[in-house]
């Protein structure tokens, strides 16, 4: 009997095993699953114990996020059509990075139809990804325009507020004019959630235009409204706010989602100071080793910041400056004519 066929028998065996943990090194194998497994799976599945399905599709997820060589695409695909919408939720996230357009159908089909608000929630989130490659051109614009209308359709319908509100962050990718309307408007509401999308969705955005809306963010009362302007200030990269972030760190931040979105912040902001104030943070954690793990990443990602700026600065043609030499020649010429 051919060895992978018998490896991955036990596999399933332990899928059916309520009585034991199922084993982490088993993750592995559902990885690019080949279409005989995969039907051996499907066979089964609806024979595993819920809790143990939901505790196979975390333990996927978590691999994903930590190993890049890993898809569990082809296991998860078949599964936003389980009847249980908490594997479809599963579903969704373990697709979240898919690069198959086919699937955006089902995505807008889920948002818009599916009988569970988590999975309409969880597929306006999904739908994020694809607004992203429409806006890099990585789709084609007949998708693309199909995406935007779904979602746009959802932010402003009649669904509840948290699907809505996924829909508008989803759409923060999105450089359409509409969208900054739907960001202004939802900022304007009292509600503190609205304001925390409207930031997510700012972050993404990748516009300046809203410094001042982040920068008001970062000194909120609402945790959550903070901890979304502190995550925006560093996607956007926003010079203004470092002074601001390390302030945050310095005086000891109480929420640690928050202190740990500024300390990645900054690391995306770069400047004068963060290094410095970094190396302290980790010279301070030594006993804490996921801390230390997280601020190392936060130190590596520096370097490339810092990298990414010298690139920068480097690609400046000195043509360039010789023309702001002329503007400011011009600009002081002005300004003496008024005096006179």
């Amino acid at each position: 009997m051919n060895t992978q066929q018998t490896s991955f028998q036990t596999v399933l065996d332990s899928l059916l095993d309520p009585n034991k943990d199922f084993p982490r090194r088993y993750l592995p194998l559902f990885s690019d699953i080949g279409n005989p497994e995969l039907k051996n799976v499907q066979e089964i599945w609806h024979r595993v114990d819920q809790s143990r399905k939901l505790t196979l599709l975390d333990g996927l997820k978590t691999l994903a996020d930590n190993d890049t060589l890993v898809n569990f695409d082809e296991f998860a695909r078949p599964l936003l059509n389980d009847p249980d919408a908490h594997v479809r939720v599963h579903a969704l996230r373990l697709l979240m990075e898919s690069d198959d357009v086919k699937l955006f159908p089902i995505y807008l089909d889920l948002l818009k139809n599916d009988v569970d608000p988590n999975v309409r929630a969880e597929a306006a989130i999904t739908l994020g990804n694809l607004v992203a490659k429409g806006e890099l051109e990585e789709i084609s614009e007949d998708t693309y325009s199909q995406v935007l209308a779904g979602l746009l359709e959802s932010a402003c319908g009649a669904d509840s507020t948290r699907i809505r509100r996924h829909a508008l962050e989803s759409l923060g990718y999105s450089s359409q004019p509409e969208v900054v309307k739907l960001i202004e408007s939802a900022l304007q509401r009292t509600d503190s959630e609205w304001q925390a999308s409207a930031l997510i969705a700012i972050g993404r955005s990748a516009d300046e235009r809203w410094e001042d809306e982040v920068l008001r963010g970062l000194i909120d009362e609402s945790d959550l409204i903070r901890k979304a302007a502190v995550e925006a200030a560093g996607m956007l990269s926003l010079k203004s706010a470092r002074l601001v972030l390390l302030r945050m760190l310095a005086e000891g931040e109480e929420d640690e989602e928050i202190t740990d979105a500024a300390i990645w912040s900054l690391s995306q902001i770069g400047g004068e100071d963060v290094r410095t104030f970094l190396e302290a943070l980790l010279d301070q954690t030594e006993e804490d080793d996921e801390q230390v793990e997280f601020l190392e990443e936060a130190l590596d990602n520096l370097s490339f910041t810092e990298d990414l700026d010298r690139f920068e600065l480097m690609a400046i043609d000195p043509e360039d400056l010789t023309d702001l030499d002329e503007v400011d020649e011009l600009e002081e010429d002005e300004e003496e004519t008024e005096d006179k």
